[in-house]
């Protein structure tokens, strides 16, 4: 049996990492360090869309923007933030095309997580694209009118899917 004063140093331990760990995985992701950053702006609004990565290559004859390495995208006109391991700003197309583990969040809380994403910023689109034998996933926030036993019709049975192999 562990005497009292170590089984609360214990507990205190766990307490302190669970509130430093966040502050310090938030702080990394918020503050990285030697990353490079890349503003595009469009024609009609210059509106900035920023890109932090590791490394960047910008390409003048094709005007394409190559970022690498812990990609951050922030666009505020658009409420769309993205990770991934690589993306390419294809400025002429006005195109974004990410690759590596990526997870894109829109305000209000819709989300795509995918091998490869392409956003069409003229459109306002996503193309998502899966690893091999995966899938893409997408979450969207849908707002039910209907809550506070409202809903009379029951929903109806989903039916039990396989894993894929």
């Amino acid at each position: 049996m562990k005497p009292c004063n170590q089984s609360l140093t214990s507990q205190l331990r766990h307490f302190g990492l669970a509130l430093v760990l966040p502050a310090a995985l938030l702080g990394a992701f918020t503050f990285p360090s030697q990353t490079q950053t890349a503003t595009a702006q469009s024609a009609g609004g210059n509106r900035p869309l920023t890109i932090r990565s590791d490394i960047q290559e910008y390409d003048a004859k094709s005007q394409i923007i190559t970022a690498r390495g812990n990609v951050q995208m922030l666009y505020p006109a658009r409420q769309i933030q993205a990770t991934a391991a690589q993306a390419q700003y294809f400025s002429k197309e006005r195109r974004i095309d990410f690759s590596g583990n990526v997870y894109i969040l829109q305000q209000g809380g819709n989300s795509i997580r995918a091998e490869k994403v392409t956003y069409l910023i003229d459109e306002g689109r996503f193309v998502a694209l899966p690893q091999g034998n995966r899938q893409v996933e997408s979450i969207y926030m849908v707002e039910d009118s209907e809550l506070g036993g409202q809903n009379t019709t029951p929903a109806p049975k989903t039916p039990n899917l396989k894993p894929a192999n």
